[in-house]
């Protein structure tokens, strides 16, 4: 598909641009929106810096916005995090998605017929799911038939992350695209919130083909190891469990276990979910095993990047922090791939047939 015949899509929260760079076969972001200059700086360096725009959204205006077929909103996730207050949808950080669909609603009948939301599994999870049946409802309420699918970008590259994707349509949904009942992106607890929504979407996909990339893949084997300090924070048994992996990589996080500073190390090869560098736990190491014992340095900043399935010539503007966060808060390019060839092309397709 030529660049000029690409369905046009609007990017909210749009960081650093990674959704963009997924779906990018199929779609191109002819507006974006953040408010962040850290991760659009980032941004800027990767794709037309006349798309972005920086900005609270509470200053976006719906009838200003350029036509295009898709929505996506990556919509903050810190409060239906269980890593952070859980204070719910409503709050003053993850209730910014209210201000999305003020603006759908302010683009009246050139709104985008096809709408894509991404955040955290605690969306379905927290409360009971009441988060989540407010948001379905409010969809619904505006004309989308709307599902929601659970896919962890571990199906894809080597790090753990699990994430909640809404979509919906006010278009016809070809028979192809929704299944009877759950299939293997709907959780028990997805399943068990939608079995309370009449209406509910069950999308179809197929499963994707079994990984075959760990953590060594990604390793910029030439980078020091400069940490043993905290190398020497992990436990006996994590060591044990390291030593019968086998692996010469692991990843860890640092923890406080019973007032102690520990680092806690997973060697399945997989890397545990990224985080954006706010404090000393958010970072996460390397850890590597030689015959000269057991060495940590931090993830590099192409390391963090290669996990969320960047290209390599993706650029990364500024500070190591600056990089880890732009990386660590977005979503990882193969699902959001994934979602635009499986399921969202075909919705847009069908949604604006002639």
């Amino acid at each position: 598909m030529e660049s000029g015949t690409k369905h046009r899509f609007h990017e909210f929260f749009a960081g650093s641009g990674l959704v963009s760079c997924g779906l990018s076969d199929s779609f191109r972001s002819v507006w974006a929106n953040d408010v962040n200059e850290r991760k659009a700086r980032v941004y800027r360096a990767n794709f037309d810096p006349q798309v972005l725009h920086v900005g609270d959204i509470a200053d976006v205006k719906g009838s200003k916005l350029p036509a295009a077929s898709l929505s996506w909103a990556s919509f903050p996730c810190q409060d239906l995090s269980l890593a952070g207050n859980i204070e719910g949808i409503y709050s003053e950080r993850s209730g910014l998605v209210w201000q999305w669909l003020r603006v759908l609603d302010e683009q009246g009948d050139a709104a985008p017929r096809v709408i894509c939301l991404e955040n955290v599994s605690g969306l379905v999870s927290a409360h009971n799911g009441e988060d989540y049946r407010h948001l379905h409802q409010a969809l619904v309420n505006r004309g989308y038939a709307v599902g929601a699918v659970l896919i962890n970008a571990s199906h894809f590259v080597p790090q753990s992350r699990p994430r909640v994707f809404v979509i919906g349509t006010k278009g016809p949904i070809p028979s192809c695209l929704s299944a009877d009942g759950p299939i293997w992106a709907h959780t028990t607890t997805l399943q068990r919130v939608a079995s309370t929504i009449d209406g509910f979407v069950w999308w179809n996909l197929p499963k994707p083909e079994r990984r075959t990339q760990n953590i060594d893949d990604v390793v910029e084997r030439q980078v020091p190891f400069d940490k043993d300090e905290v190398a020497a924070l992990i436990p006996a048994n994590h060591l044990r469990k390291l030593e019968t992996s086998g692996r010469e990589y692991a990843t860890g996080y640092r923890r406080t276990r019973h007032g102690k500073q520990v680092l806690e190390i997973r060697c399945d090869g997989v890397a545990g979910c990224l985080r954006t560098p706010a404090g000393g736990s958010s970072r996460q190491y390397l850890v590597h095993q030689d015959e000269r014992g057991v060495h940590a340095r931090l993830l590099t900043t192409r390391e963090v990047a290669r996990l969320m399935g960047a290209p390599d010539n993706f650029e990364l503007p500024g500070t190591y922090n600056d990089g880890y966060f732009a990386m660590g808060d977005a979503v990882a390019v193969p699902v959001a791939k994934f979602l635009s060839d499986r399921l969202l092309t075909q919705l847009v397709e069908a949604a604006y047939a002639v």
